[in-house]
């Protein structure tokens, strides 16, 4: 065989080990990537129905009048009744702040006017209610009509919506809600694995989602105004499939 032959023939296996070789990385990246995107993401959802374990209450009720002593004294002896009520109700002192008496002269509001208001003198009081037996804040919130009929002028908004219901546990049960909304996700997963013939690996990426808490029943409304409530978190999960 002559040399000439002879550099035909190592070429010829250069080029073909060359050919091999290129060929092989494409489809080993292939084949790779294909692993990396077979995944399945899905979507665990956890709910734990609740209590309000504390109540806050804000009573707000005004006096008008032109006389500011006689106004004063007016004042005082509704807050003296509020208090009372409030304590033959059951609550304690501890339960109880009186915020300082807010007063407006209406006259020295007017700016040049020449309108003389009706009332000069506008009182108002405030009185906190904190408690965690919710149960009592919302018996004696139902029951301050009573204080209506001795001549108390609640403030319209505190009055019709005074009290809120407040659930301050949630860091106590976010692990469980946690565990429960992974379980429901992985039970997803296993069921798209078994519809498409694969089987649920490992977790390549979790996102644990935001924990909302809502009324049990009464959805159109805040959850602040009721005692029973709802906690739901939903995870999104990406499985690896095998």
């Amino acid at each position: 065989m002559d040399e000439k032959m002879k550099t035909r023939i190592i070429y010829g296996l250069t080029l073909c080990f060359g050919l091999c070789v290129a060929g092989f990385f494409p489809g080993f990246y292939y084949f790779k990537t294909y692993k990396t995107n077979n995944s399945v993401v899905v979507k665990g959802l956890a709910e734990e129905n609740v209590k309000a374990d504390l109540a806050v209450w804000n009573i707000k009720f005004s006096v008008a009048g032109n006389d500011m002593f006689a106004s004063q004294k007016k004042i005082e002896k509704q807050l003296l009744d509020v208090k009372n009520f409030l304590l033959g109700a059951g609550f304690t002192d501890a339960d109880i702040t009186v915020p300082s008496l807010s007063v407006v002269d209406k006259l020295a509001e007017r700016y040049g006017g020449d309108s003389m208001p009706t009332y000069r003198y506008i009182l108002t009081q405030k009185v906190n209610v904190k408690s965690n037996d919710v149960n009592l804040v919302e018996r004696a919130s139902s029951n301050i009509s009573r204080l209506v009929s001795n001549g108390i002028i609640f403030d319209g908004n505190e009055y019709s919506s005074p009290v809120s219901f407040l659930f301050t546990k949630l860091n106590d049960i976010k692990p469980k809600m946690l565990e429960m909304a992974t379980k429901n996700a992985k039970e997803s997963a296993e069921e798209f694995a078994k519809a498409s013939g694969s089987k649920v690996g490992k977790i390549r990426k979790a996102s644990q989602g935001v924990f909302s808490i809502m009324p049990q029943d009464d959805m159109n409304q805040s959850e602040r105004n009721f005692i029973d409530k709802k906690v739901r978190v939903v995870s999104t999960i990406e499985y690896w499939l095998d």
